[in-house]
C-alpha cells in the first residue's frame, strides 16, 4: 500500500483517524501499532515477523542497557545489537550482490558458481534498521531512556507514515511523543493540508516528469541524442526530488495528523550553490544520521585535515552502498564525497568563489550528472549516457537518434516547466509556507486559504489517480 493510493486515501487512513480519534487516550498507541502492522503486512506479509521479532532484540538489549551501570557490559550488549540489525540489513539487502561478485570472479577462473537462491528484500528495511541502531546508540549514550513498554517501541519502529521509505526519525527526537503528544483539530487540519501538497508533488510533478526519464533511460544507447539524454537527465532530477519530498511531506503531515512532530526533510536543495549546501537541504534526516552516528564517532573534524577527508568519503561511500547494492551506488557516493572534499578544499584555500547564479547552475547540472549514476541500471549504461550527454561519443551511423517530440508531450513540458519554477527558482516565504501547511503567522496567509488551496489540489491529484496507471515510488526500492 502506498500513500498515493485510493486504497490508502479513502479506506486505510480515515478508517485509522476515526478509530484513533474515538478511543480512550491510553489505546491509541496500540491502534497506531496494529495499523502499520496492517499497512506492512499489505505489502509484505511474510517479513512482518522480521519487523517485530527485530524489534523485541531491541527492546530487551535496550532494557539491559538501561539496568546496569557497567560500562563493559553496555558496550557488549550495544556491539550485539548493532551487529544484530546491521547483519540483518547486510543479509537480506547484500548477500545477493556479494554473490554476484564471488560468481563473477569464479567465472574468470574458469570455475562453476556455487547455487544461490535470490534472497527477497524486506520494504523499508533500510530505513527502519537506522532507526533502530538510533534507539540502541541513544540508549547506550544516556541520551533518551529506554521505551516505556515494547508496545511503545515497536510503534516507533513501525510507524506506517515513516515506515517504508522515511525520514529517518531518530528515537530521542520522537521519545517524549511515544508517551504523550498533542493531538488536536488544527494540527489534524494542518496534517491534511500537508499531505495534499505532498500528494500533488508526488502525483502530479514527479509521476508526469517520471514517464519521460523512464522512457529515455529506456533508449538503447546507439539511439540516444545528446539533447534527448539531457532532457531525459532533467526529467529524473525533478522526478527523485518530487517523489521523495512529496513522499516526506506526506509522511510530515500523516505524523502530525495524530500528534507527531517530525523534522524537515527537504529544504530547496537545489538551490544550493555547492554540495555541502546540498547536504544540508536534501534527505536531511540521513545527513543528520550520517553525521551523529557516522561521522562524529569516527571522529569528524577533530582528528586533522587527513582524517576529515578520510571521514567524508567513508560516509559518502556507505551513504552509497545504503541506497542499493550496485556498483552504480558506490560510485554515485563517491561522486558526492569527491565534490564535498572539494568544497572543504575551496574554503581552506579560500579561493574559486563563483557569482552565486552561476555556482548553483554549475552545482545543479554537477548533480544531474549524479542522478544519472543512481538511475542507470550499471556503470556501464551510466556512462554511457553521461558520455551521449558530453558528445564525448559519435553516433554510429545509419541509426536515427529517438527524436524529442516521441518522448515528451505538451503536459509533461508544462510539469516539467513548474517541475523546474518550484524546485530551482526562490520561493518566496509566504508560499514556502503555504506548500508546508503552516499557520498564518509564518506564512502570511489564513488558514482558510491554506485549506481552499489544500482541496483544489487534493481534488485534481487524486483525479489523477482515478486514471492512471503509473505510480511508482522511488525510494520503496531502498
Amino acid at each position: 500500500m502506498v500513500f498515493s493510493s485510493l486504497t490508502f486515501i479513502f479506506l486505510f487512513l480515515p478508517g485509522t483517524l476515526v478509530l484513533y480519534g474515538v478511543v480512550p487516550k491510553s489505546w491509541r498507541n496500540s491502534v497506531l501499532l496494529i495499523a502499520s502492522c496492517f499497512f506492512y503486512s499489505w505489502g509484505a506479509p511474510k517479513f512482518l515477523f522480521v519487523l517485530l521479532a527485530s524489534s523485541g532484540a531491541d527492546y530487551f538489549l535496550a532494557q539491559r542497557m538501561a539496568g546496569t551501570d557497567q560500562r563493559k557490559e553496555r558496550k557488549i550488549l550495544l556491539a550485539v545489537g548493532l551487529v544484530f540489525n546491521i547483519g540483518l540489513l547486510f543479509y537480506f539487502k547484500y548477500a545477493n550482490f556479494f554473490v554476484e561478485q564471488v560468481n563473477g570472479l569464479l567465472a574468470l577462473a574458469g570455475k562453476g558458481s556455487p547455487g544461490w537462491l535470490d534472497i527477497a528484500l524486506p520494504i523499508g528495511i533500510s530505513f527502519f534498521t537506522f532507526q533502530k541502531i538510533s534507539y540502541l546508540i541513544d540508549v547506550y549514550r544516556n541520551t533518551a531512556r529506554p521505551a516505556t513498554s515494547f508496545l511503545s517501541y515497536a510503534m516507533y519502529v513501525s510507524l506506517f507514515p515513516q515506515l517504508i521509505a522515511g525520514p529517518i526519525i531518530r528515537y530521542h527526537d520522537v521519545a517524549k511523543q511515544l508517551v504523550s503528544r498533542n493531538y488536536s483539530i488544527e494540527r489534524l487540519h494542518s496534517g491534511i493540508c500537508r499531505f495534499s501538497f505532498g500528494l500533488a508533488k508526488k502525483v502530479l510533478i514527479a509521476n508526469g516528469v517520471g514517464k519521460v526519464a523512464d522512457a529515455v533511460f529506456a533508449i538503447p544507447g546507439a539511439e540516444l541524442s545528446p539533447q534527448v539524454a539531457w532532457l531525459g537527465a532533467l526529467c529524473y532530477t525533478i522526478q527523485i526530488y518530487f517523489d521523495f519530498s512529496g513522499y516526506s511531506d506526506m509522511a510530515i503531515g500523516l505524523g502530525r495528523m495524530f500528534g507527531f512532530d517530525y523534522l524537515e526533510n527537504f529544504n530547496q536543495p537545489y538551490r544550493a550553490r555547492n554540495f555541502t549546501q546540498f547536504w544540508r537541504r536534501w534527505h536531511i534526516s540521513l545527513s543528520n544520521w550520517m553525521r551523529e552516528y557516522l561521522y562524529i564517532p569516527l571522529g569528524g573534524n577533530r582528528k586533522g585535515t587527513f582524517r576529515l577527508y578520510l571521514n567524508l568519503w567513508i560516509v559518502f561511500l556507505l551513504s552509497g552502498f545504503w541506497h542499493g547494492a550496485s556498483w552504480n551506488f558506490i560510485v554515485w557516493g563517491a561522486f558526492h564525497g569527491f565534490f564535498l572534499s572539494f568544497d572543504k578544499l575551496k574554503s581552506h584555500w579560500n579561493t574559486m568563489r563563483l557569482p552565486p547564479f552561476l555556482a548553483q547552475f554549475t552545482t545543479f547540472v554537477l548533480l544531474m550528472v549524479s542522478w544519472v549514476l543512481f538511475r542507470s541500471e550499471n556503470l556501464r549504461d551510466a556512462w554511457f549516457f553521461v558520455q551521449r550527454m558530453f558528445l564525448l561519443t559519435e553516433p554510429l551511423t545509419g541509426v536515427l537518434p529517438v527524436p524529442m517530440e516521441m518522448i515528451i508531450d505538451s503536459s509533461q513540458v508544462v510539469m516539467l516547466l513548474v517541475g523546474i519554477g518550484i524546485s530551482v527558482v526562490p520561493i518566496p516565504s509566504f508560499l514556502k509556507g503555504l506548500t508546508t501547511g503552516e499557520t498564518e503567522i509564518q506564512s502570511g496567509i489564513a488558514p482558510l486559504g491554506i485549506g481552499v488551496a489544500s482541496l483544489i489540489v487534493f481534488v485534481i491529484a487524486v483525479s489523477e489517480l482515478s486514471i492512471a496507471n503509473y505510480n511508482p515510488f522511488i525510494y520503496f526500492r531502498f
